[in-house]
């Protein structure tokens, strides 16, 4: 009896933890995830499913960001819209705010989110309320995370934190073979 009671509880154990082990793997399309009513979305309210990532056949860079760590990534940025601009490169981009990894009112963030929105109407700005690409993704928590997507929706290029000059250069050409 104690062995069924202790296998049982081994059942549980691995039951909860098994969506929190799956994480984005590099040449592998990642496990499909909605932001939806209580979990997120878009800034409209509207649901929003990572299936998108691979819909509009385009090269697509996701920013998964804690609003606190927002400036880890400027010069990336910076040189990404550069890019886009001046040297025809050609993909899309999706922010993700990971709105309950700051001590920041929600109420806030979704003002700035809807001035950005504005301001840069060609990036999808979409909320996440409850961690949910940290616990179905293993993206970084408290971070910046970048992520870069093939046409197919394949993970193609992977960093959390702040990206070094080689990095960056590597996103760079990730994004330009893709596109």
């Amino acid at each position: 009896m104690k062995t069924q009671g202790f296998m049982l509880l081994i059942g549980i154990i691995l039951g909860w933890a098994g969506p929190s082990l799956a994480q984005l793997e590099v040449s592998k399309i990642p496990e499909t995830i909605e932001l939806k009513e209580k979990d997120g979305g878009c800034l409209d309210g509207s649901p929003w499913s990572s299936s998108s990532l691979s819909e509009k056949g385009k090269v697509q860079v996701l920013f998964y960001v804690d609003p606190d760590e927002k400036d880890a990534n400027t010069k990336f940025e910076d040189e990404l819209k550069v890019k886009a601009d001046d040297e025809g490169y050609e993909f899309d981009s999706v922010a993700v705010i990971n709105m309950a990894a700051t001590w920041k009112p929600n109420w806030i963030i979704s003002s700035i989110l809807e001035g950005k929105q504005k301001k840069f109407p060609d990036t999808l700005y979409l909320k996440d309320l409850k961690k949910v690409l940290v616990s179905k993704w293993s993206l970084k928590d408290d971070a910046y995370n970048v992520v870069i997507f093939d046409k197919s929706g394949k993970v193609v290029f992977l960093k959390s934190g702040v990206l070094s000059a080689e990095e960056m250069e590597s996103a760079y050409s990730t994004i330009k073979e893709n596109m």
